[in-house]
């Protein structure tokens, strides 16, 4: 059991920043439903991001981008409803903040007042800068995500590493330090070098947490359903599978049609 998990009743802001200053490893995975929140909550995982990934993984989308804001209020009401100690991250999802500052700001209000969530999460540097300190200065709590932004997937045209070359590397540390002085509370850093994600760890005084950014960040998170081995066919370098649900859901509903099939289900104890 975690030093966090043990004497931390609610996990904030406040309580994120002394873990990095504490050199204590922040923890964080995505949850879309009650049910898989609830269990990671009670695991002990300090924040629970309520991911655009669930275009992906809950509606069966090939990109982010579909998912609606709606959609996305729905999903973190349901996993709010389910936490008692995780701090709860919402993405923002694409069109509900590039390129206007007041539609971020309505955005981010919609889903803090409906969902009852903690903080919400943008993808950008300089270009979404309007719209991160529109939105803090309503008080709303922002996580920045740089590196690759799967919002951006048509622009890049490939999901490969970002900022291995010099001149993106230096952009994403400018950027970096610029969401920093924005305001924002934390950053993800997704798929890039790992000296560059321990350079920008180094750098900032806030938390910075990686995704395929190397193990010199200030926390993990990883897409539960893939860390879970739900998902079969996506198969990255930093994903660790700890289990591998896809195969044993399938077998064990296949015992139960076969015992349906068999009229072996329900038996005697199990009727009324």
């Amino acid at each position: 059991m975690s030093v966090a998990k043990r004497d931390i009743k609610r996990i904030t802001t406040h309580v994120l920043q002394a873990m990095k200053e504490n050199g204590e490893k922040i923890s964080m995975l995505t949850a879309y439903d009650y049910s898989m929140a609830k269990i990671l909550d009670a695991a002990g995982v300090d924040i629970l991001l309520v991911g655009d990934s669930a275009s992906n993984v809950m509606a069966g989308h090939e990109t982010t981008l579909p998912i609606t804001l709606e959609q996305m209020i729905y999903h973190a009401q349901s996993v709010v409803r389910a936490v008692e100690r995780a701090f709860v991250v919402v993405d923002l999802p694409f069109g509900s903040y590039q390129g206007n500052s007041t539609k971020a700001l309505n955005s981010a209000i919609a889903i803090m007042k409906e969902s009852g969530a903690h903080a919400v999460k943008l993808e950008g540097g300089a270009e979404i800068e309007e719209s991160v300190l529109r939105i803090l200065s309503a008080g709303v709590p922002v996580m920045g995500h740089l590196g690759l932004t799967p919002q951006s997937i048509y622009k890049f045209g490939t999901y490969s590493v970002r900022a291995k070359e010099e001149a993106e590397a230096a952009k994403l540390m400018d950027d970096a330090r610029l969401l920093e002085k924005a305001g924002c509370f934390a950053l993800v850093l997704e798929k890039i070098p790992a000296a560059l994600g321990r350079k920008v760890a180094a750098d900032l005084h806030i938390p910075v947490i990686g995704i395929g950014a190397g193990n010199g960040v200030d926390g993990q998170v990883l897409v539960t359903h893939d860390m879970l081995g739900i998902t079969k066919d996506f198969h990255p370098r930093f994903l660790r599978r700890y289990l591998e649900l896809f195969d044993t859901i399938k077998e064990a509903t296949e015992r139960y049609v076969a015992d349906v099939k068999a009229g072996e289900f329900p038996n005697e104890n199990e009727q009324y």
